[in-house]
């Protein structure tokens, strides 16, 4: 790869949710010439959590798969393949873009031999060259998404936002009046047309082994208008970061949770920016 080629983005989308709302905000880099991929993650994926057999009318009451419903760590086998792709079999530079609970896969994939320092060491080429988080669940190492922010008293706390269906935390959960809580800042017409989109996932249990945060150059958009991950979530969890002696940059945007709708542009730009800085 030439150093003037810019690198692939990986977008690793939020929980609930397909690649479809996304589809803007990769068109906002294809404009500035990057190369995108976001790819379904398996636990968001309707034809997996057995939801019958109309995913247009899927039937959230009924149990988990016999085998189970997909795990993070299945999220994170389908982003090896994708990273494998671009990164062994093409030499690319990447970069990963993470929202929301897409922030513990993203971070969970980004292993030593996938990362442009290591890879170079060894002269090989391409590699990951950072992370892109914004309003993303960056949680420590050794916790898991639900772990973290569920109270440390073993009592167990649904937000505003999420509801269970009949078998509670151990089926999946949906979104509660996501043009209020997900897609805050469109009009009713538009947000209407991305809720549509949306699907359903079980609870994020895995936990983080992999220290991404210290290895690879980091970046944060904190939204000040989230109604799903507050930004003062969001800058506890970049403080935690920072404490430990890992490096973030930090951008700012006054939007809320969906930035990839709201503030696509000024998102993309965020990530070219990041790019500038980080890329060899």
């Amino acid at each position: 790869m030439s150093n003037t080629q810019k690198p692939a983005i990986v977008i690793v989308h939020g929980s609930y949710h397909t690649p479809a709302p996304y589809g803007p905000f990769m068109n906002a880099l294809n404009a500035l010439g990057f190369e995108t991929h976001c790819p379904q993650r398996p636990k968001s994926d309707l034809s997996k959590l057995n939801v019958g057999n109309d995913l247009n009318a899927p039937n959230f009451h009924n149990a988990p798969p016999p085998e189970g419903f997909p795990t993070d760590d299945d999220d994170v086998a389908v982003l090896r393949q994708v990273l494998d792709q671009l990164i062994v079999q093409e030499g690319k530079q990447v970069l990963l873009v993470a929202h929301s609970s897409g922030g513990w896969a993203a971070t969970q994939v980004a292993v030593l031999e996938f990362q442009y320092k290591a890879r170079q060491a060894q002269s090989q080429n391409g590699g990951l060259i950072g992370i892109f988080y914004y309003s993303a669940f960056a949680i420590p190492l050794n916790q898991s998404i639900n772990g973290y922010f569920q109270p440390k008293d073993g009592s167990f706390t649904i937000p505003p936002w999420l509801r269970f269906w009949k078998h509670g935390a151990a089926g999946v959960g949906t979104l509660v009046d996501a043009p209020k809580f997900m897609f805050n800042g469109l009009d009713a017409v538009e947000a209407e047309k991305w809720t549509v989109t949306l699907t359903a996932a079980p609870i994020n249990t895995g936990v983080l082994t992999n220290d991404a945060y210290a290895t690879l150059p980091c970046a944060y958009l904190q939204l000040g208008e989230d109604y799903i991950l507050p930004k003062e979530y969001q800058e506890a969890m970049v403080m935690e970061q920072k404490q430990l002696g890992n490096e973030f940059t930090v951008y700012y945007a006054p939007t809320g949770h969906s930035a990839h709708l709201t503030w696509t542009e000024p998102l993309a730009k965020n990530v070219a920016e990041f790019v500038g800085k980080v890329k060899p």
